[in-house]
């Protein structure tokens, strides 16, 4: 034994919990049996080295860099390993290099690796994709966020797609566990007492992110004060007090902070406030901007209740103002006011369906003139006092408040959109009232 294995053997015993119990065989893994379990389509290419082009994709601590480096144990393909956080351009290039010489010298393939693939950007990205296309190397990816948005598409179409779900608790209790058993990798050769209740809770909380659940326990066997007897007892409180907060993967830039925002916008629109309301708990939790949630409840007002209850667009107004004059942690209660009040709300888009069928005929429709009783007949405009009148405009004008009722009939659209009615309000709540009104103005 060298002095450099003797410092490579130091550091795994000296590295994290989480990183010494990872598992080295399809043998010991746990969880994710949807894609590795047997006689599934991957753990079948691993066990026969026949591995082609993969993506890894899924929340933190559930498993994609271990399944890389099992992948990595199993082939004799040569294995090489980037993180994109750290590789630049030169890295893949050197790569590349690297597994040409191996195939032409000693016909062995390359697998490589690449860590959080979706830090790399669009030029390193289709820096690989000929050698992939050809090859060259055999690409496994790893990402926190949707492939199909965040990697090169090119990339995605000549690969396999595997989703990684957070881990069952039954499966993160296996791996607390065999962490406290195994007295080579693990605590085995530590005096530990775990309770069931603290196992629990830590596996609980943990969100199904094993690595937080293996590191809490770490942290629970290296700062417990052992008893008289030398034991070290991991009761529920030691358990709260080295996990406190549940574990939670919201990346506010990433995929999982869209869904999020996506939940709640539909479970407002749903009219279910109990989902809407956990959904802002989670968000406010993960440390998501109060104001970007705010703006959202404001959408939602207009998008989704509009006028049949006008009164939402006020308190979602109200709500965001609260949000700015109080600020956190007492906006919280405004903000589920808010949410809980649009959510219970009668429900109409009929606003928001208006506006998307003018824009459009805006775009498309060619308008020749404005109606000339409509028009301006310059009296305070920009033209000399009076000039309007000359061509005719305003004259014919009907004003509104002059009628029986403060309405007359008369032509507002111009002649090209004559007919057109945009605003088709619901039969839900104030709506009901608005469009039976309307339904009389426009004679029906």
């Amino acid at each position: 034994m060298d002095i450099f294995e003797t410092n490579r053997n130091t550091q795994k015993k000296t590295a994290p919990l989480a990183a010494r119990m990872r598992p080295a065989s399809l043998e010991e893994w746990v969880g994710q049996s949807h894609i590795v379990g047997k006689n599934t389509l991957l753990y079948r290419a691993i066990k026969a080295d026949r591995i082609s082009s993969l993506v890894l994709y899924g929340p933190p601590g559930t498993g994609k860099t271990t399944l890389a480096q099992i992948i990595a144990g199993a082939t004799s393909s040569v294995f090489t390993q980037l993180n994109a956080t750290t590789a630049g351009k030169a890295d893949i290039v050197r790569a590349v290099t690297d597994a040409k010489t191996a195939q032409e010298l000693y016909g062995k393939r390359t697998i490589l690796f690449i860590d959080e693939i979706h830090r790399f950007n669009k030029a390193q990205q289709d820096a690989l994709l000929p050698h992939v296309e050809d090859g060259t190397i055999i690409l496994i990816g790893a990402t926190t966020e949707n492939p199909y948005f965040e990697v090169n598409k090119a990339l995605v179409s000549r690969s396999m797609i595997f989703e990684l779900f957070p881990l069952a608790l039954l499966d993160v209790e296996t791996l607390l566990r065999r962490a406290l058993a195994d007295a080579e990798k693990g605590l085995g050769a530590m005096p530990i007492d775990a309770t069931d209740d603290a196992l629990a809770f830590l596996a609980d909380r943990a969100n199904g992110d094993a690595r937080a659940a293996l590191n809490a326990l770490e942290l629970a066997a290296i700062t417990t004060e052992p008893q008289p007897d030398g034991r070290i007892v991991i009761d529920l409180e030691c358990a709260a007090a080295c996990i406190q907060k549940r574990t939670l993967f919201f990346d506010k830039n990433g995929d999982n902070h869209y869904d999020t925002i996506s939940a709640f916008i539909k479970s407002m629109r749903g009219s279910d406030p109990d989902a809407a309301l956990y959904y802002l708990a989670r968000m406010l939790y993960a440390g998501e901007d109060p104001k970007f949630i705010a703006r959202r409840v404001v959408i939602a007002a207009s998008e989704d209740v509009g006028n049949a209850d006008p009164h939402a667009l006020m308190v979602a107004t109200s709500a965001m103002q609260a949000v700015d004059y109080i600020g956190m942690p007492e906006a919280r209660i405004s903000l589920a006011q808010a949410v809980i009040y649009i959510a219970c709300a009668p429900k109409s888009n009929a606003s928001y369906v208006a506006i998307g069928e003018a824009l459009k005929d805006v775009e498309s429709v060619q308008i020749k003139s404005l109606p000339p009783h409509l028009r301006d007949p310059g009296f305070g405009g920009t033209q000399p006092w009076g000039a309007g009148n000359t061509m005719g405009h305003g004259e014919a004008y009907k004003y509104a408040h002059d009628f029986p009722g403060h309405y007359v009939r008369q032509q507002y659209l111009p002649d090209e959109l004559v007919g057109r009615e945009y605003y088709r309000p619901t039969d839900n709540g104030v709506e009901k009232k608005i469009g039976e009104a309307l339904g009389k103005l426009r004679g029906k």
